[in-house]
Parts: structure tokens; C-alpha cells; sequence
């Protein structure tokens, strides 16, 4: 099946001349964008307004001040659609061939609140509200998500440019409605139904006018015993979530002081999947999903709407199947007058 997602783009109109004239026109053109970025005197704001708006498209990579504050909306949508196939199988004659579409869609709304404990160090809390709606089931949920907390930690000072390096470690709750203790027939879950650690490490470097960036991440789940739920004539009784692999990479481009576009791909690796389930009988019996490979291509454009204020919006679609086929999302800094910091 394929996945097909639509993004917001950037429109760039070419000249074409003579080559001579085009080459001097090129030239030009490089030369005053170097210029129109250069820093000078008296042009400390400009700068700093340059990479505050680097900072907000790509929130990974960038660290807070020690004693500084941001709180941070942010609202995501995804679509999964899929084809499930239904055989009914008689005396071991396959009969009643249905071929059943599926679409899921899912709405976060999401606060995320960073604090700048030092000067290299940020932590992080996202709290999510997660909203779901699967289609053909005709089951919907609400609820909240997954509560993260996150660290990230810069061990070496920032030297303009020289490459920059970001040390990351979380922790993912399982406060969302777990997957693994609801009715299947019923509900749906908002949650993963496991505890999970991950850590990593990102890199970036300017290269004026563009910011360059990868990151490489590994993430471990958390096994789930004691569970009792029911799934036909078994009962789920243990979970061994998969544990992944994922690298990204990406850059950013000012377009200006006050706008930037930012292009990143992920490509992620999970392992097997097992559940142990246990019969009426007493029998037991073990189930494995196998292992996964799922990519995105996600586009973000940062716009400066005020002095402290800047707003993103993304758009993404999935590369392989295990991917959402539609991303779409945007994110606004929100001052509450309880976590401004004093001027």
C-alpha cells in the first residue's frame, strides 16, 4: 500500500538567462545573502533572532539558559490507513474472501514545559491528550497519553562554527489507556501499556545559511506481567515490548531573520514483539510479532510572529508501511506570566 502525505512547501523562482549574466546574478545574489548575514555592529538581535528560529523548528538540538522557562502547545494529527483481509475457512477450504479497509485517526494536543536547570542541561516534561477514532471498528477514545520526561545535556560549551554536540536520555510513562488492558472489541487504546527508557545522542553545525543536524537514538521497553486480559479463547497473561533503533537527519534554511524551513528524515528499527497468553485449559501459548522497519520524511516551517514568539508547522507522510500515511501538526510558545523570565 502507499503511503502519500502533503506538505507545506516553499515555491523558489529561477532566472534563466545568458550563462555569463547568469553567473554574475549568481554571484551577486551569494554575496548579498553572505552580506545580509554577516554579523555586524549593532547586530547582535538579528543574530540571535536567527537562531532562536533554528532553535524553535528544530527543538531537539537546541538548550535552555540555566533559570530559564518555555511552555509549549502543540497540536498533531495522523492519519494510518490499511486493508485488513477476512477469509473464512470451511473443512480447510478458504471461502467468503473480504477485503476490509481500516483507517485510524489520531489527535494529540500537548504541553510541553522545558527548564533550563544549567546552562547545558534542559529538562522536559510533555504531557499529551490524546483523542483516537478508528473508522471501520466505529470505536473512538479519549484520554490522556503517554507522559514523557526528558534530559538533554550539552557536554561540550558551543564554539561558533565548530559542530555541536547533544547527549539525551528519557523516560516514557505508560499513563495512556494501555493497549494491553482494554476491551479489543470495545475500546481503543492512547497509550503504548508499557514503561520504556531511551537514550541518544544529536549533532549539529551551522553552515551559514544552513543548519545540518543527525541524531541516533535507542529506546528499551519496560516487560509487562500480570496482566489478564481476554483475546478469544485466550488470556493475555505477559508482554515483551520491542526494543528500537532510530536515526534521523535533516537541515535547516533561513530564509530570512524571521523564517526558516527545515527538511529531516527517520528511519526506525523495532524487534520482535512477544505476547505469552494462557488457555482455559491451562495450556500456554506465545505469540511474536516480527520485527519492523518504518521511515518518515516530515517538512516544518518556523515563522516569527513577535519578538517572543515563534509558531512552526509541519506536515509528514510515512515511507513504509508500518508508517502513518498522513502527519500534520503545528506548535505555539505560550507565556504564562507564572513562568516569564525576569527581564
Amino acid at each position: 500500500m502507499r503511503h502519500w502525505v502533503v506538505r507545506l512547501g516553499v515555491v523558489t523562482t529561477m532566472i534563466i538567462g545568458s550563462p555569463h549574466l547568469q553567473a554574475e546574478e549568481e554571484s551577486s545574489s551569494v554575496d548579498k545573502a553572505r552580506e545580509a548575514l554577516t554579523q555586524g555592529e549593532g547586530d547582535t538581535d538579528s543574530a540571535q533572532q536567527l537562531e532562536e528560529v533554528f532553535q524553535a523548528a528544530e527543538k531537539n538540538y537546541s538548550l535552555l539558559k540555566k533559570g530559564k522557562k518555555s511552555l509549549t502547545y502543540a497540536f498533531d494529527y495522523s492519519y494510518f490507513g490499511d486493508q485488513r483481509l477476512d477469509i473464512d475457512i470451511v473443512n480447510g477450504t478458504p471461502r467468503n474472501f473480504d477485503v476490509v479497509p481500516s483507517a485510524q485517526h489520531t489527535f494529540t494536543n500537548s504541553f510541553s514545559i522545558d527548564f533550563g536547570l544549567l546552562d547545558n542541561l534542559t529538562l522536559s516534561a510533555r504531557i499529551p491528550l490524546v483523542a483516537k477514532y478508528d473508522t471501520q471498528e466505529e470505536r473512538a477514545n479519549t484520554d490522556w497519553g503517554d507522559v514523557t520526561l526528558t534530559a538533554r545535556w550539552q557536554p561540550f560549551a558551543y564554539v561558533p562554527g565548530e559542530a555541536s554536540y547533544t547527549l539525551f536520555g528519557g523516560f516514557k510513562t505508560k499513563t495512556g489507556t494501555s493497549p494491553y488492558e482494554i476491551d479489543l472489541n470495545r475500546q481503543i487504546s492512547t497509550g503504548s501499556g508499557y514503561y520504556s527508557f531511551s537514550g541518544g545522542a544529536s549533532w549539529s553545525k551551522v553552515l551559514d545559511p544552513v543548519v545540518v543536524f543527525s541524531s541516533l537514538s535507542l529506546s528499551y521497553g519496560v516487560n509487562q506481567t500480570d496482566l489478564n486480559q481476554v483475546r478469544g479463547s485466550l488470556i493475555l497473561r505477559e508482554v515483551e515490548p520491542a526494543n528500537s533503533l532510530s536515526l534521523s537527519t535533516g537541515f535547516s534554511y533561513a530564509l530570512s531573520y524571521d523564517v526558516s524551513l527545515s527538511v529531516s528524515s527517520q528511519l526506525s528499527y523495532s524487534d520482535e514483539t512477544r505476547l505469552k497468553l494462557t488457555g482455559t485449559g491451562g495450556a500456554s501459548a506465545s505469540i511474536t510479532a516480527e520485527d519492523q522497519v518504518s521511515g518518515l520524511m516530515s517538512f516544518a516551517l518556523g515563522i516569527r510572529v513577535s519578538e517572543t514568539k515563534i509558531i512552526n508547522t509541519s506536515v509528514g507522510f510515512g515511507l513504509t508501511e508500518e508508517s502513518p500515511d498522513v502527519l500534520l501538526g503545528v506548535s505555539i510558545p505560550i507565556n504564562i506570566d507564572g513562568l516569564k523570565d525576569a527581564e
